[in-house]
């Protein structure tokens, strides 16, 4: 089975890389970015992929790069998350088509089972 490939978009450089250790002792492969903009510059539809995807982010929120990966057809499974959970943040990301909704601090062990189950084509929420 190929590697899982997740792209983890946030702008705290801590969560990132926390993200980008466990993924990798996991036998992932993280591809991380601090911003949107670099992400969008360089993502493309694979298979077994991926995103994590902090939606409050300083020039663009997590639902404005759903709607981009929209725009260009990109069908990556998209796991939202936030420290901010009320309903408003979690119907916004819905909204874009977020398969799943995690608060910060997210448990290890639920991350790595939304990875598996987005990657595999369920949709839970």
């Amino acid at each position: 089975m190929e590697t899982a490939i997740v792209y983890i978009v946030d702008d705290d450089h801590g969560v990132r890389n926390g993200f980008a250790r466990l993924l990798r002792a996991a036998g992932m492969d993280p591809r991380p970015y601090d911003s949107a903009e670099r992400f969008l510059a360089d993502v493309c539809d694979m298979p077994r992929a991926c995103l994590l995807l902090d939606i409050t982010m300083p020039l663009m929120t997590g639902p404005q790069v759903q709607a981009c990966l929209n725009d260009r057809r990109i069908s990556l499974p998209v796991i939202a998350v936030s420290a901010r959970d009320d309903e408003q943040t979690r119907a916004w990301t819905r909204g874009q088509g977020a398969r799943m909704f995690l608060r910060k601090p997210v448990d290890d062990q639920a991350l790595l089972d939304a990875i598996n189950w987005v990657i595999d084509g369920n949709s839970v929420r």
